[in-house]
């Protein structure tokens, strides 16, 4: 096993213990902790979605959280109308019944 002894643009630290590790390590060979990736990180959540859509999708929270701003300020300035209270129930409902798998080639690319 190959042992680092300096952090370089192929290392970093563990999360759990601190010790250098490679970068692609999943679980660290000193403590066993599993690593989380910044991809995951980023990552939106199908469940969150739906329930911004619900709670707050009259004022675009759901499309500010999956990174479609315009259509958040879209939702924002016809909030009086309730046409985006009723839009935003219906894609609440629709992210509810989609498959994890459509949501993330949909909305984490």
């Amino acid at each position: 096993m190959e042992n680092i002894l300096y952090k370089d643009e192929n290392s970093k630290y563990c999360s759990d213990c601190g010790k250098i590790i490679k970068l692609r390590a999943e679980i660290c060979p000193n403590c066993g902790c599993r690593q989380a990736h910044a991809s995951n990180l980023n990552e939106k959540n199908r469940i969150a979605a739906a329930l911004f859509a619900f709670f707050l999708g009259s004022f675009g929270a759901h499309k500010f959280y999956l990174g479609k701003i315009w259509l958040g300020v879209l939702y924002l300035i016809f909030t009086w109308t309730f046409i985006p209270s009723v839009i935003s129930l219906i894609e609440g409902i629709l992210f509810l019944i989609m498959s994890d798998q459509d949501f993330n080639m949909k909305y984490n690319r």
